[in-house]
């Protein structure tokens, strides 16, 4: 049976889009899957459209193909859908808002008896520096959808960062915190979509 170059690099280029658990053109570019889970309602390809209901507290967490083994995790979640002008969202630059930075997760060494999904343990007491909060798009004429990425950090087990690290949430700017933080690239990734 003979292929044609072109297929060949289609079929290439295909799976290397439907590998990446990141959106398209969005750096870093990850390509382990982190598991997410809100609730009954699983993150099962990059980019599901969920509910807000859905979405509303924070997702448990995990890996299904191998345990984590670092010392400790950091994870965040990032909506990078914001309009800049929300009276018309459509007339200008999208940004990114920041809806969850939190350190301390510790991985476990069995996987949960239902999934086979190996969770990440979030720290006790309060959780942040910021604190999961549930998307919550605005309705738009036409219907937009919200791409909210989890990216997922080893750390050292004494890792710390303050709020006043973080900087503003609205606008984040993700590259500039990883360098700041002196974090890796991001050791698993995943996102869905939820529209307003």
């Amino acid at each position: 049976m003979l292929f044609s170059i072109t297929t060949i690099s289609s079929a290439l280029l295909l799976a290397g889009v439907v590998s990446a658990q990141t959106p398209a053109g969005f750096i870093p570019e990850v390509k382990d899957k982190l598991e997410i889970v809100f609730g009954a309602k699983t993150v099962e390809t990059p980019g599901a459209s969920l509910a807000k209901a859905d979405t509303a507290k924070q997702p448990t967490l995990g890996t299904s193909d191998a345990p984590l083994t670092g010392p400790s995790y950091l994870w965040m979640m990032i909506d990078l859908d914001v309009p800049s002008n929300f009276q018309n969202p459509s007339s200008g630059p999208r940004r990114t808002n920041l809806h969850a930075l939190i350190t301390g997760f510790k991985p476990t060494a069995e996987p949960t008896a239902s999934g086979g999904v190996y969770t990440l343990t979030p720290p006790a007491g309060t959780a942040g520096p910021v604190a999961y909060v549930g998307p919550a798009p605005p309705a738009e004429n036409p219907p937009h959808a919200h791409r909210y990425v989890s990216l997922l950090y080893e750390t050292a087990a004494d890792f710390a960062v303050t709020k006043a690290q973080v900087g503003q949430t609205f606008g984040f700017d993700l590259a500039a915190f990883v360098g700041k933080a002196g974090l890796g690239v991001p050791v698993r990734a995943g996102y869905f979509n939820v529209t307003g």
